[in-house]
């Protein structure tokens, strides 16, 4: 494979209801929670403890970037950069608004973006996705850090997923993608398909290149590549939790191909290693990125390193030399020409700045009246939004504020100062860790006053209503509101009103997966009512740490 060279790092404004913050700006705020690098010329897995499930990586010159599943979450396609492939930032996003805009303005949990494949072709990158109830959509752009041009839709149809192209020597072009049974009636099957030169349409019907049934079900997750006259596809077999990394391979696009299994489980903890991206250091060596499901905490992302042998490659240690390596827990970092030093995905975020963090994404396309940085006074304000008149609770509210969780145990801690119109009863603002169970601590405005709730609901998805417990009438209207995970994603509540002592919920909350994403925690301002002048909770801080 050749790469040029990227040109420097420029961050431009992202078209979405915020901005980025500077590059430079997340570059130190380091995780105080989860840091693969150990600082010795070591790693360990997981590089990012955090749900960019389905990854995939391109390397341009000395520079990785790393796509990565979004589902509905608003802004899509997150886009990470790297030096090392172990320290990671998270830079834009290639998708400011999820399409068809009117579609996704609700909820659409589970829909969207299934599975990104990131290239670099002819001084260009390009996302290809699978939108399960659309089809193949496709983005790209001369500088990852920019902005992106406007989805195209590679190919309508239900159930398509998993796309990837390949721009062959000889002037040729391809498209490899898998099925949701879900959607088109048929799974564990691959395809490949012509494609134009522009990587805009495909121009001819697929061909059966692969069919799983019979030892590798729920084959999907195509990543196709060229290498010594050989054509491969790299795909997830096995289901999401307890799969394998199959290896197919072919002197023809269109087949047949042989099979491999190059990485599953083994004797290690790390269920379902599968599903993501090959890539190579500027010093010829060769490295795997791939998932982990762990439940609540989502697919978090795990480094292995890669190498061949007859043209077969095996992924990190293989301790009885079968060719099928299990992943490793610890080991030495890339050789990479480029200066690096220690990164993590931002997590906290004082709202200081022009902008607020990357971090964050809205359950559905935003509206403008949501949420505002204010630079000024150095807050976030949100305004509280009408609930969907057939919300039957926070699952289908839009206007949730969520990032991942980042790590087995973490604190987040927020402080805000709420002021609701006093006209109106019941605008609330809280914390909440969100899945299809969730629960949260809220400021409630009612007939005497603002009040603090804990409030619960199991089973969320399936409209289940909500339990409400009363903590206390407030004095003011200042607080802070805190979460505290523990392993297994056990969350305890607490509140404090004058920023010292706290006061527990006197409940816990076992925090659980959304659909087909990890658990996540975050803020929200919601009514019932219709008004002209809502309220709104001024954020000074939210706070990501081991205490």
């Amino acid at each position: 494979m050749k790469f040029s060279t990227l040109k420097p790092i420029a961050l431009l404004a992202l078209a979405v209801a915020f901005a980025p913050q500077a590059f430079a700006q997340q570059n130190q705020n380091l995780s105080q929670v989860w840091v693969a690098d150990q600082g010795d010329g070591t790693y360990i897995n997981p590089i990012l403890h955090a749900d960019y499930s389905d990854p995939d990586v391109v390397r341009v010159g000395e520079d990785f970037y790393m796509s990565a599943s979004s589902f509905n979450a608003t802004p899509g396609l997150p886009i990470l950069h790297s030096k090392d492939l172990v320290n990671w930032t998270l830079v834009n996003y290639a998708l400011p608004r999820q399409v068809p805009l009117d579609h996704f303005a609700k909820p659409q949990h589970g829909n969207g973006v299934w599975a990104p494949a990131i290239r670099y072709h002819a001084g260009e990158y390009y996302i290809y996705w699978g939108d399960p109830d659309f089809g193949i959509y496709m983005v790209k752009t001369k500088d990852p850090l920019g902005a992106w041009d406007e989805p195209v839709l590679v190919e309508a149809g239900k159930g398509l997923i998993d796309p990837c192209p390949l721009w062959d020597e000889d002037g040729k072009a391809y498209l490899s993608h898998a099925f949701a049974g879900s959607r088109a009636g048929i799974k564990s099957v691959l395809v490949v398909k012509p494609m134009n030169w522009e990587g805009t349409k495909t121009t001819g019907a697929g061909k059966l290149v692969f069919d799983g049934h019979d030892a590798h079900p729920t084959v999907e997750g195509t990543k196709f590549y060229k290498r010594n006259g050989y054509y491969y596809i790299f795909a997830p077999a096995g289901g999401v939790a307890t799969g394998w990394q199959l290896i197919l391979r072919s002197k023809n696009p269109y087949g047949p191909y042989e099979e491999h299994i190059s990485l599953a489980q083994g004797d290690t903890p790390i269920n379902g290693p599968h599903q993501g991206a090959w890539i190579d250091t500027d010093q010829g060596e060769d490295w795997f990125v791939h998932f982990q499901d762990v439940e609540a905490y989502g697919r978090i992302t795990h480094l292995q390193p890669m190498a061949w042998k007859n043209d077969w490659p095996t992924m990190g240690e293989d301790p009885d030399g079968d060719g099928t390596g299990q992943p490793v827990l610890k080991y030495k970092k890339p050789k990479v020409g480029a200066k690096t030093e220690i990164a993590t995905p931002a997590e906290s975020d004082e709202f200081s700045g022009a902008d607020i963090g990357l971090q964050w994404q809205w359950q559905a396309n935003p509206e403008a009246t949501w949420a505002f940085a204010n630079p000024a006074d150095g807050k976030l304000r949100l305004f509280t939004a009408k609930l969907p008149d057939d919300a039957k609770n926070l699952w289908d509210a839009p206007n949730l504020l969520l990032q991942k969780f980042p790590a087995a145990e973490f604190v987040t801690t927020t402080s805000l100062k709420f002021t609701p119109n006093p006209k109106l009863k019941g605008e609330q603002v809280g914390l909440v860790v969100m899945g299809m169970s969730y629960a949260y601590l809220a400021l409630e405005s009612g007939e005497e006053g603002i009040y603090l709730n804990y409030v619960s609901c199991l089973d969320a998805e399936h409209g289940k209503p909500e339990s409400k417990k009363q903590l206390a009438k407030l004095g003011g209207n200042e607080v802070q509101l805190r979460v505290k995970v523990e392993k297994g994603g056990i969350c305890s509540f607490s509140y404090s009103e004058n920023g010292k002592e706290f006061t527990e919920a006197g409940e816990t909350f076992t925090a659980v997966p959304g659909k087909w994403i990890g658990a996540k925690v975050g803020l929200f301002a919601t009514r019932t009512t219709h008004t002209n002048d809502s309220g709104f909770a001024d954020v000074d801080w939210f706070r990501v740490g081991k205490e």
